[in-house]
């Protein structure tokens, strides 16, 4: 993607250019269905990269997300969750799994039954010298990407066989090749996602934010899809819709269902970038129910049809802002 550019102090670009990956990989796991394990909940982003084969994460009180080969999903609050073979397969804890099954001298573990192979790379990773704190925080908790997607295909996809070659060896050093080789998918994934929030515009600079505006900013980042009404966010936080709407708008500058509606548009914007699911099936994920409700509202909003964003990897919504902060 292009990336508006138009003064020095252009958020998405310092957004990105402060963006340093380090990933850590624990393992690469070859597991023969049936298989499950249980990873811990804890204060660090994780990833899997599906190499081969297909997979299923499961989260509490999110449906099952289905993963295949060239997926990477990233868990951006390190949250508790399954991966396994088919939803309710019974898991195990990884560490538990590890501590039964030692890992090779490549950081290779192999587990499960007899069935068909599934190669997931799993890890986590930090962000070194962090942009602003509230980075992560207008990440979604669960990030799905298809490294077959057409925006990215071009360069991601030979990243990917390099990757594919390197889990199919036995050579030293595997470990240490598919942290950097992960560095590049997360970086990209990241890139993608803060580009589409960007261009939605998530990444406004912000007065100082109290704790229960906070928190209505991190429920609405963690779970936009679900039908938000005022009153629910207002009494969340303890107040009248009146004060909470006033608080919101002098913290974010704008009302509460208006910023929903950026969130939802961001991750739209994500979805046509990084996976072919159809605008239908991203007008469900996203909270608008149909392509119609989408598609009107993405067109108010980026100028262009979901269709037209998808083809123009976004560069339509970069012209046409660049056209409109000239004429500014």
């Amino acid at each position: 993607m292009r990336l508006l550019n138009t003064s020095p102090h252009d958020a998405v670009t310092e957004l990105l250019a402060s963006l340093r990956v380090r990933s850590t990989v624990y393992c690469l796991s070859e597991l023969r269905a049936p298989w499950g394990f249980e990873v811990d909940g804890a204060n660090v982003p994780k990833f899997h990269l599906v190499l081969a084969g297909s997979s299923w994460l499961s989260l509490a009180g999110r449906e099952p997300i289905q993963l295949q080969a060239g997926d990477l999903v990233i868990l951006s609050r390190g949250e508790r969750h399954v991966m396994s073979d088919e939803p309710g397969s019974p898991a195990t804890g990884l560490d538990v799994i590890v501590a039964d099954h030692p890992l090779d001298h490549n950081g290779r573990l192999t587990y499960g039954g007899t069935g068909a192979l599934t190669t997931l790379l799993c890890g986590g990773f930090v962000l070194d010298e962090p942009p602003p704190a509230d980075l992560i925080s207008l990440i979604p908790p669960v990030l799905q990407m298809d490294s077959r997607s057409a925006d990215i295909t071009t360069w991601l996809e030979p990243v990917f066989a390099l990757m594919h070659q390197e889990a199919g060896r036995d050579a030293p050093g595997a470990q240490a090749i598919f942290a950097k080789l992960a560095d590049v998918f997360l970086s990209q994934a990241l890139r993608t996602y803060l580009t589409g929030a960007g261009q939605a515009g998530l990444l406004q600079r912000r007065q100082a934010i109290d704790a229960p505006i906070g928190q209505a900013l991190a429920t609405l980042h963690d779970r936009p899809a679900v039908n938000w009404t005022l009153a629910d966010l207002a009494g969340q936080a303890g107040m009248s819709r009146t004060l909470f709407t006033a608080r919101f708008r002098a913290a974010v500058g704008e009302s509460p269902i208006r910023y929903l509606a950026r969130i939802r548009l961001g991750q739209a914007a994500w979805y046509l970038s990084t996976t072919r699911l159809s605008v239908e099936a991203i007008a469900y994920r996203t909270g608008y129910g149909t392509n119609a409700a989408l598609s009107k509202a993405f067109k108010r909003e980026f100028g262009v049809s979901p269709g037209g964003y998808r083809e123009g990897k976004g560069t339509v919504v970069v012209m046409r802002q660049r056209a409109d902060a000239e004429r500014g």
